[in-house]
């Protein structure tokens, strides 16, 4: 078993169809949400145009993942690749795209290795790197197909976890109920499960 505090997560990712909409759409966007897990270009960067890595710490990559999805799946057409990898960093630079280590090796390996499936994970542990792809996979087949709608609805409770339904209802004007059911098209409340058993698997690596 490894010592999870001195390891970090690297997800390395891109833009699913960014050609087909302006930049200026979906690159703040991007930005936004990544400037909410660190400075740049510390602890993130975009690259190649529509590339990106994210360096933060291991228990937060799912629900970070998660937050860039449900973000860029509000843009119509476009969704993200991206891949997390989990292990020792050798070298921190002033830059994510100069640091190194096994983190970024397996991230790297992991993006090379997404087919169908957009998001993947290669902890070292290949036992729980296959239930944790496999429940990934799973979710994926709900996460690939949110509308713009449901989308922003998932983001809003993403970015305040500490604020009731009706709270949040409240705050977007809207209905509990259309919010209610807007969670549960997305099937909001087995990826939260999923997140929590992830962060689990992580904390036991």
């Amino acid at each position: 078993m490894c010592d999870i505090s001195n390891m970090i997560a690297v997800i390395t990712g891109d833009i699913i169809n960014s050609r087909t909409e302006p930049a200026g759409q979906w690159l703040p966007v991007l930005k936004n949400t990544l400037e909410q897990y660190g400075e740049n270009p510390v602890n993130w960067e975009i690259t190649r145009g529509d590339s990106f890595q994210l360096l933060l710490s291991p228990k937060m990559a799912f629900y970070a993942a998660l937050q860039v999805k449900a973000e860029i799946k509000q843009l119509r057409d476009l969704d993200v690749r991206m891949a997390i990898g989990i292990g020792e960093q050798d070298h921190k630079a002033e830059k994510v795209s100069e640091s190194n280590g096994l983190a970024f090796v397996r991230s790297g390996e992991c993006f090379e290795n997404l087919k169908k499936q957009n998001l993947g994970i290669i902890t070292g542990d290949p036992q729980k790197d296959e239930v944790l792809n496999l429940l990934f996979n799973l979710a994926l087949l709900t996460m690939n197909n949110w509308s713009s709608t449901v989308a922003g609805t998932i983001s809003v409770f993403l970015q305040n976890p500490e604020k009731s339904q009706t709270q949040l209802a409240k705050q977007l004007n809207k209905s509990q109920s259309s919010l209610s059911e807007a969670l549960k098209r997305g099937g909001f409340d087995e990826i939260m499960q999923l997140e929590a058993f992830y962060r689990n698997q992580i904390h036991n690596l």
